[in-house]
């Protein structure tokens, strides 16, 4: 198996975990900040509808959670596929502790370009719903997503 390869298949599982854990931090803050655990990935969205309207977006649907919650996979899945590439000939990142530092340097990566460097219309939209704290506490399930998914995979692929 090329490392590419074994790369796509840790980024697979890391990157959905990562997807999850911070969606579910986010939406948690949404409820508590925006009185919509919805609003958060409902802003995602507004890189295909535009930011007044899924920035105005409280109440789930189809149109704006889901698609939220897609391109808020597919971006994870990126950060993962480029952490688990990072990682590919690290034995040590099978390791608890040397895959939290790998994915929390991944997670500030993210969060840097994410925040700072990507044009307002393709920002994760979520910062306008919630709170730094809230963007951090997400930022941090990121990357301990990244982090047991790494481990898992590496050590099934070992075993």
């Amino acid at each position: 198996m090329t490392n590419w390869n074994a790369a796509l298949r840790e980024a697979a599982v890391s990157g959905s975990l990562a997807s999850l854990f911070s969606a579910a931090v986010l939406a948690a803050a949404g409820a508590r900040e925006a009185r919509s655990a919805a609003a958060p990935m409902n802003a995602t969205s507004q890189w295909l509808w535009g930011q007044r309207e899924a920035l105005q977006a409280d109440r789930a649907d189809r149109r704006h959670t889901l698609s939220g919650y897609l391109i808020h996979h597919v971006a994870a899945s990126f950060w993962a596929v480029l952490h688990a590439r990072a990682l590919a000939n690290r034995p040590e990142a099978e390791q608890p502790l040397p895959a939290l530092a790998a994915a929390a340097a991944t997670g500030a990566v993210a969060a840097f370009v994410d925040l700072k460097l990507t044009p307002e219309r393709f920002t994760p939209g979520f910062q306008h719903r919630v709170g730094t704290r809230s963007l951090v506490a997400a930022y941090a399930c990121f990357a301990l997503g990244l982090a047991l998914g790494s481990v898992a995979v590496r050590r099934a692929r070992r075993g």
